[in-house]
Formats: C-alpha cells, sequence, structure tokens
C-alpha cells in the first residue's frame, strides 16, 4: 500500500520524512498526472481542513473542501482525486512550494515533510 490520502499522507510509524518525501515526490508524483488515486479511508474533509491551516490562502484548497462537504452531505463518496489534482491542494505533495516550506519554517521540501506531519499528528480539526 501506498501512504497516500486524498488531500493527506500516513502517518510516519517506521519511516522517515525522506522516505515519505520519495514515496510521494519521486514515486507517486512521477506517474501521469491523471492517474487516480484510491484510498481505503474517507480522511477528506479533515485532511482538506489541515490544508487549509497550511495555506489558508490556496483557492484549490477552499474549492475542494467546499466540494467535499457538498459529497459528503449528499452522502457520496469524495475518492478518487488524481495525482494531477493531489500538486494543487495536499500540503504533503506541496512541500517544494515556498508557502508551505514558509508554514512549516523549513527551507527544504524533506524537512516540510517531517514539520507539517508532525504537525498534522497534533492538529485539532475545527467544525467548519
Amino acid at each position: 500500500a501506498l501512504p497516500i490520502f486524498v488531500a493527506g499522507c500516513g502517518k510516519f510509524f517506521e519511516g522517515t520524512a525522506e522516505q515519505m518525501y520519495k514515496a510521494l515526490i519521486e514515486i507517486l508524483g512521477r506517474l501521469p498526472p491523471e492517474t487516480r488515486v484510491y484510498c481505503g479511508h474517507e480522511y477528506t474533509i479533515n485532511n482538506l481542513k489541515f490544508a487549509r491551516h497550511v495555506e489558508p490562502n490556496n483557492d484549490s484548497i477552499k474549492q475542494k473542501l467546499a466540494w467535499a462537504k457538498e459529497k459528503y452531505d449528499e452522502g457520496e463518496p469524495t475518492i478518487p482525486s488524481t495525482i494531477a489534482e493531489e500538486f494543487t491542494f495536499n500540503p504533503f505533495m506541496r512541500v517544494r512550494e515556498k508557502s508551505v516550506q514558509e508554514h512549516a519554517g523549513e527551507a527544504d521540501a524533506v524537512s516540510t515533510m517531517g514539520s507539517i506531519r508532525k504537525e498534522k499528528d497534533s492538529f485539532k480539526v475545527p467544525k467548519d
């Protein structure tokens, strides 16, 4: 299994930030952009709320969160997404972006990956 969820990634139980970076960016990120991302758990809304916390000015996150809430209210799944979409709203696939690095207080992608994963582990999901 690969460590990706819509707008999120798995915890680093036995791995490192560098291993997660390689899995998400160097392996999954090199798949064709239209590759669909199917995951076994429905964490999309909570993951997008964390993404919004990391990048509050990212319109892709705002739009995807509104869409996901609508789907949830209709009893519909929010899965799948695509690799191309993940690069627009998944903070763990956006660790090379200055906005994500600045949020993390880091200057490189791997350190940013570690920092935001640690932050996500204790993130209190807001109700809105």
